[in-house]
């Protein structure tokens, strides 16, 4: 039978501007970055992407290097694309990134306009896309000049083949750089996708201010570190969890007796509000004015509902804040 949208799927979830833009990006996007590559099962990845757009999650990030192996996110991604959400594709904000490892030799790899351009093309094909509306660069290039790397975004956009620019994992001044190249270019860095979370915090050293003054969006990965900030690892740990499966992001080293009793406190806090820890997670995240949207990884449909039902909780009080602040600093 053919997918046909959920007609309420605009209902509930709330938009926000990226920056000074007028792009409108949902609270919660999906990101499709270990879970949807061959190596897993096409109908699990087909039915969390489907179940996401019919809750209104309209935003879909991949990189060049998704999967695993490397590419076939974008090639899974293109087949529900063309299967099933070709219909609704002016509904929809796809994404994509180079800047790391692809393939080999010197123009596989970094920030060149040879790679970028290169490697920018190889996705269009995977995806069977004329454009994807917004373009990354994945990390800075200390060894290519930066008007290279962001004259090659703004080539990206000139020809169509993007919609709009954005960066990714750029320090506070590496950003406030390649905002002014992209200004003076006459392409805006739309959007800024670093890592933050609870434990992870390094965006609160000058890059949220940094985005703010420079009317750029942010979007952040990795909301609940790797899985830490949820249930699944209060009792020990899952055979199915990351770590179970010996994840190289996520290790037993980040199980310390330590870290499971803050999180343990951090649980008691999502309770006392009705939350689940995963939930408090990205509330405490959106509390930050700068943060457009939060990007969370799914490898169930489970969990992307309850992503999405944590959006209506109301926001952290002071006390909350204060509560979960001093468990994190202990």
């Amino acid at each position: 039978m053919p997918y046909t949208a959920d007609s309420n799927r605009y209902n509930t979830m709330t938009y926000a501007r990226s920056g000074k833009s007028g792009l409108l990006l949902p609270k919660i996007a999906l990101g499709l970055w270990q879970n949807f590559g061959d190596t897993y099962l096409y109908s699990n990845a087909h039915d969390v992407v489907l179940r996401s757009f019919d809750l209104g999650i309209t935003h879909f990030d991949l990189a060049n290097n998704y999967g695993p192996p490397a590419g076939t996110a974008e090639t899974t991604f293109g087949r529900i694309l063309r299967e099933d959400l070709a219909p609704y594709r002016d509904e929809l904000v796809i994404s994509t990134k180079a800047g790391y490892y692809m393939w080999p030799g010197p123009y596989g790899d970094w920030g060149s306009r040879k790679y970028l351009t290169a490697s920018l093309d190889q996705s269009l094909r995977r995806m069977g896309l004329d454009y994807v509306d917004i373009f990354y660069h994945h990390r800075p290039d200390p060894n290519t000049p930066l008007e290279e790397t962001m004259g090659a975004l703004d080539h990206a956009v000139r020809s169509g083949k993007a919609m709009y620019a954005g960066i990714s994992n750029y320090s506070p001044e590496q950003t406030r750089n390649a905002a002014r190249i992209l200004r003076e270019l006459g392409t805006p860095c739309v959007i800024h996708q670093p890592s933050y979370n609870m434990f992870n915090r390094w965006v609160e050293d000058g890059l949220l201010k940094t985005v703010g003054e420079e009317g750029i969006g942010c979007i952040v990965f990795s909301p609940l570190a790797q899985g830490l900030l949820t249930n699944r690892y209060l009792s020990g740990t899952p055979a199915d969890s990351r770590i179970g499966h010996g994840s190289a992001f996520l290790n037993e080293s980040a199980l310390s007796q330590d870290k499971i009793s803050r999180v343990k406190q951090l649980n008691a806090i999502a309770e006392a509000r009705g939350q689940s820890l995963a939930q408090m997670a990205v509330t405490w995240i959106l509390r930050n004015p700068e943060i457009t949207t939060v990007l969370i990884g799914a490898s169930k449909v489970a969990q992307v509902e309850e992503l999405v039902g944590g959006l209506g909780f109301a926001a952290l009080s002071a006390d909350e804040l204060a509560k979960i602040d001093a468990i994190l600093k202990a």
